[in-house]
This record gives C-alpha cells, sequence and structure tokens, in this order.
C-alpha cells in the first residue's frame, strides 16, 4: 500500500511499536501517539489516509477523537479502525455508530490488521492499492514516475507531477490553495500562496498541450480552490 497516511493511536507502547513495524515494512507512512488530543491535532497538521484508534487512550478517549475527527470537514470521511480490549456487542455497535469503519478487538495478529486496513482504504481510496492512477484519459504511473494523457506522454516538472498525483488521489474533491500548499510543499513551507496558482497555469498547459478533446479538466472553483473535474469545460 504506497504512500498510504496512517495515524496510529495506541497507548500500550510495545504493541504500538509493533503494528507501526508491520505497516511500514508494507510501505506504510506512519505516525503514532498514545494522546487523544496529540491525535487530533496530528490529523488536522497532515490528513491521514486511514487512523487507528485504541479505545483507551490518554486525555481523550477514542470514542470522542473518532466523534471529533467524523466532525472535522477534513478528517470526515477518513476510514477509522477501531483497537480495543472490549469485545462485547454493545461496545462493537456504538464504535461503528460513532463512525468507525471497522473494529478488531484485542488480541489481534498485526498481519490481520494489515489486511483489514487494506481491505478499507481499497473501498475508500482505490487509487492507493495500484501502482496506476487513472481519470478520465489521464493516467500515472506511480513507480516509474510517468503520466499520459490520451496515450500520449506528458512531461511534467516535480511541483506539477506532485499536484497531479494529489488531484489523481482525490478527485472530484475541491481543494483550497492552503490545502494544496500543505499537501504538495508540505506543512512548515514559506511559499506564498499565489504559486499554487501558477503551477496550477502550468499543470494545465502540459496537460492541454496535444490533448485531442481539448478538455480542461482542472476546474476552478471560485472562492474555493481547485479541482479533478471530468465535466469541467
Amino acid at each position: 500500500m504506497p504512500n498510504a497516511q496512517l495515524l496510529l493511536v495506541e497507548d500500550d507502547a510495545a504493541l504500538a511499536e509493533l503494528v507501526q513495524w508491520h505497516f511500514e515494512r508494507e510501505g506504510f507512512d506512519v505516525r503514532q501517539t498514545s494522546d487523544g488530543e496529540e491525535a487530533l491535532l496530528l490529523a488536522r497538521e497532515r490528513t491521514p489516509d486511514i487512523v487507528l484508534l485504541d479505545w483507551m487512550i490518554e486525555n481523550l478517549s477514542g470514542i470522542e477523537v473518532c466523534r471529533q475527527l467524523r466532525k472535522a470537514d477534513t478528517t470526515a470521511n477518513v476510514p477509522i479502525i477501531m483497537l480495543t480490549a472490549r469485545g462485547e456487542e454493545d461496545d462493537r455497535i456504538r464504535g461503528l455508530e460513532i463512525g468507525a469503519d471497522d473494529y478488531v478487538t484485542k488480541p489481534f495478529s498485526p498481519r490481520e490488521l494489515v489486511a483489514r486496513a487494506n481491505a478499507v482504504l481499497r473501498r475508500v481510496r482505490p487509487a492507493l492499492v495500484g501502482e496506476t492512477l487513472r481519470f478520465a484519459d489521464v493516467e500515472m504511473d506511480t513507480v516509474a514516475h510517468k503520466v499520459k494523457r490520451e496515450g500520449k506522454t506528458v512531461i511534467l516538472g516535480p511541483t506539477e507531477y506532485r499536484l497531479l498525483k494529489h488531484f489523481l488521489e482525490y478527485p472530484s474533491h475541491v481543494f483550497s490553495r492552503e490545502r494544496l500548499l500543505d499537501a504538495v510543499w508540505g506543512h512548515d513551507s514559506d511559499i506564498e500562496i499565489r504559486t499554487v496558482d501558477v503551477h496550477i497555469r502550468r499543470l494545465r498547459k502540459a496537460l492541454n498541450e496535444g490533448s485531442q478533446s481539448g478538455r480542461d479538466i482542472i476546474r476552478t472553483v471560485r472562492s474555493a480552490g481547485y479541482s479533478l473535474d471530468q465535466d469541467s469545460a
């Protein structure tokens, strides 16, 4: 599961280390905390692709963290797998009702947990599963770092490539310039916000040059930002 961003919230240090090792071996980028409040901060700083969330953690319970993640726009649709020693049916139902996508009772097999995480991501973020991202007539080989439109090679600079990759991973989502700045340049970047517009123009030009359809698939959403949209003019 290359490039998938995992947020692990677990207060058992030995278990957290074991789970992190198994997921990193599978290509996940793992950030870990034992603290519920820090988990929310980490999720705000960089939206994870999936959250593994223990029920009993410090400061905020896993249930409350799950509830707040579901209330925030940036994490409302991020898949959450609850990890807990609570095996009673009422607890499982409560976890699912407040927004968890899956529920794993301790003790569990780390390999099974990886398989469950992959299964959830396959449903909600299928682009992360394969090596090729596709949208409309555009395809990106993330291993070879090659982009084609209508079967023809598109030459992109590194920043334009990262921009397009982000759009392809979240097709039809509207991203503000600030969100794109965080996702492509990094949260601590001092790049000016208007730089995003410059690179969007370059990306558009590269994608549209030589295109038979002449359709611009990057849509400008007034006062909101940009999105990858098949119905763009």
